[in-house]
């Protein structure tokens, strides 16, 4: 992994995350996570900005990141920057910036949790998730919603 795009960011989870699976049945969750800035002026904090970074994460963390946390929950990521561009069927160009999560974990600054590990998920289970991803509408190749 290359020094000079590793990033970690914290913040709080947008909406839950929205596990799909790929047409080989790898799992894939995509989450947004609101990152705030707090700036100190006169003496006083306050909030900045807010970005709001897309993020993707794989194979079982994908599952247990689904399983575990949602809409509002605070969290730690840690990963690699990426850029894709692509272009829409009328023609538009379009890009975006993601980060490709190593490590996804609750922030528990302000939370409390409980580890349990987890078990290997048998195909079964897989199927099965797939079957629920199905019934909310949604593939994993539906092209960018921007």
């Amino acid at each position: 992994m290359a020094a000079d795009n590793h990033t970690t960011i914290v913040g709080n989870l947008v909406d839950d995350p929205e596990l799909r699976f790929t047409n080989n049945g790898i799992a894939v969750a995509n989450l947004r996570v609101a990152v705030t800035q707090r700036i100190q002026q006169d003496g006083e904090w306050r909030d900045g900005d807010t970005s709001f970074l897309k993020v993707n994460v794989w194979r079982s963390q994908a599952e247990h990141l689904a399983d575990s946390l949602g809409k509002g929950d605070r969290v730690m990521v840690t990963g690699r920057l990426r850029q894709r561009s692509w272009e829409t069927p009328e023609g538009d160009k379009r890009s975006v910036t993601e980060i490709e999560a190593d490590k996804v974990g609750a922030s528990l600054k302000f939370a409390t949790a409980r580890v349990e590990r987890a078990t290997e998920r048998s195909q079964g289970d897989r199927t099965q998730g797939r079957e629920r991803q199905a019934e909310r509408g949604g593939d994993f190749n539906d092209p960018a919603p921007f």
